[in-house]
């Protein structure tokens, strides 16, 4: 697979559901996002430095804002997922609502402002 697309057409209709949802909410927030597949999975870049993957998996959908930040910064309200310091487990039956997505990839763009700055 070499574009999202193409993933999304390899994923059965329920999860591809929630993941064209994702991959539209984040292009509302970064419209001039960059769309890859890294690491075998759709990946979203802000000026070139990737800031959220997302994937189907058996019985949930992942979320990986490629750093542990912005999951230690949203710790409280991640609380009723599954995560790690890199991943966040979302069960397919309860999406990810608009606004805590939101969060998050706010979350990881100033991370990426901060270290542009530097």
């Amino acid at each position: 697979m070499k574009t999202i697309d193409g993933y999304l057409k390899t994923v059965e209709p329920r999860k591809r559901k929630e993941l064209v949802r994702i991959r539209k909410l984040a292009k509302g927030i970064v419209p001039k996002a960059e769309e890859t597949i890294c690491y075998g999975m759709p990946t979203l870049k802000y000026e070139g430095k990737p800031f959220l993957g997302f994937d189907a998996h058996r019985d949930h959908i992942g979320l990986y804002p490629y750093g542990a930040g912005p999951i230690a910064m949203l710790k409280g309200e991640l609380k009723k997922y599954k995560s790690s310091s890199g991943a966040i487990r979302v069960p397919v039956d309860e999406p990810i609502s608009k606004s805590l997505l939101a969060k998050l990839i706010r979350c990881k763009l100033q991370i990426i402002k901060d270290e542009t700055k530097k």
